[in-house]
């Protein structure tokens, strides 16, 4: 078996229904935000980060055991332009990481590079750590969890498809999820009222813990 396909594999992560789990999301004020508790987030058997990290290393904690990075559009084409991207803290100190987009066959990937999944592949690779890329089945589920509390066709956030992996990972009856820095703000294609909501009904199902940014 080829050694990629187990460190490449297109599966939801997996993590222990007994573990606790910490998911710090990257509000804009999370980086300074005074009601999160980084003690409590370090404290965690799992903390999952996203992108730049908010308040990684201050007001959010200084571990990150998955670090999820989003591998389509601009962002990551800024990434793999920044030869110092593999030096930055949270990358360095990530155990795994997590692509949340799967990869385009090349023929829709023309012709203009929205996909950056083989490149950042590449780049990560002699790590050596775990990558796991969510599959679309993934995507199709959250679109229909989202779609009757929105109009159109939902584009889920990064911040609500690895969370949506993550709880349907670890199971029914998993201890809940400790979510911080989730401001449900930011780019207007994303469903963020629906969101919210999907969030506060797994908060009273006993499944997820969604603590203030602030006060």
């Amino acid at each position: 078996m080829h050694a990629d396909t187990l460190l490449f594999r297109s599966e939801p992560l997996e993590v222990s229904p007994g573990a606790s789990l910490a998911i710090v999301g990257n509000a804009p004020e999370t980086g300074a935000a005074e009601a999160i508790d980084a003690a409590a987030i370090d404290a965690a058997d799992c903390v999952v980060r996203f992108n730049n990290a908010a308040g990684f290393r201050a007001a959010t904690g200084s571990r990150v055991t998955h670090l999820a990075l989003v591998n389509r559009g601009g962002q990551m084409r800024e990434w793999l332009e920044d030869r110092h991207f593999l030096e930055r803290p949270a990358v360095r100190a990530a155990g795994a990481f997590i692509l949340p987009f799967p990869m385009l066959p090349a023929e829709h990937n023309r012709p203009e590079t929205i996909c950056w999944t083989r490149e950042v592949l590449a780049l990560l690779r002699p790590s050596g750590r775990p990558v796991h890329i969510l599959p679309e089945a993934l995507h199709e589920r959250a679109r229909r969890l989202l779609a009757p509390r929105t109009r159109g066709r939902p584009n889920p956030s990064t911040g609500f498809l690895v969370t949506l992996a993550l709880l349907l990972a670890r199971g029914q009856g998993a201890a809940p999820v400790q979510a911080y820095g989730f401001g449900f703000d930011g780019w207007p294609g994303h469903p963020w009222a629906a969101e919210r909501a999907w969030f506060a009904d797994q908060e009273a199902a006993g499944r997820l813990n969604l603590h203030p940014l602030s006060k």
